[in-house]
């Protein structure tokens, strides 16, 4: 299957709303996006939930994740949402407008170049970094730095993806703005380069 430079790849059996998408990029069976932006190359595997999020190009984000997972009311009476989706059980009552307008506000941020391994939650208001690794299963409670890889609940750093020196250079080079065509003259150098090597021919 050809990815589409013109519109996304969504599979059977997902419900989108609200959301735009770059070019190249893919939604798997099943999955929801509400009210967020996919960059260029990004993807989602099967069964994944993602809300109110801004997702960087060549973002891998692995099945059954869930990214901007929504929260309840901590400080009401009740938690239940019958509070703000009024309009589904009473006839004279209209949904919590305001609800929504905030919750919607809370995005979270997937950088450039990022992996959620499959079953991994990313809170809302928080920050994955470009080029970081977030483990399978992990809950990512706070901001990821960058080039680092996290595991855990609630996430924590295991190490670096790559050195500090490295990921500096390699965020100031942002390949991931490069066009179409410059990535794929460089494919053969991404397959077989490391990042040191990559960035001493192109930095």
């Amino acid at each position: 299957m050809r990815l589409s430079e013109q519109e996304p790849v969504i599979e059977p059996d997902c419900d989108i709303e609200g959301s735009s998408f770059g070019r190249f990029c893919e939604v798997k069976r099943g999955s929801r996006v509400a009210w967020s932006e996919f960059g260029d190359y990004a993807y989602c595997d099967r069964y994944c939930d993602i809300a109110n999020a801004s997702v960087g190009k060549f973002a891998n984000i692995a099945s059954f994740v869930r990214v901007g997972a929504t929260d309840h009311p901590l400080d009401r009476a009740s938690l239940h949402h019958f509070m703000y989706r009024s309009a589904a059980l009473w006839e004279d009552a209209e949904d919590d407008a305001e609800w929504f307008e905030r919750r919607r506000a809370r995005r979270a941020v997937v950088g450039h170049d990022t992996w959620i391994g499959h079953g991994a939650m990313v809170k809302p208001e928080v920050t994955v970094g470009h080029g970081a690794v977030v483990a399978a299963g992990a809950i990512v409670t706070r901001d990821v730095a960058p080039y680092v890889i996290v595991a855990g609940n609630p996430a924590r750093v295991l190490r670096r993806r790559q050195p500090e020196a490295v990921a500096e250079r390699l965020m100031a080079l942002a390949w991931w703005h490069w066009s179409h065509e410059a990535i794929r003259a460089a494919l053969g150098d991404f397959r077989t380069l490391s990042a040191e090597a990559f960035l001493e021919k192109y930095a």
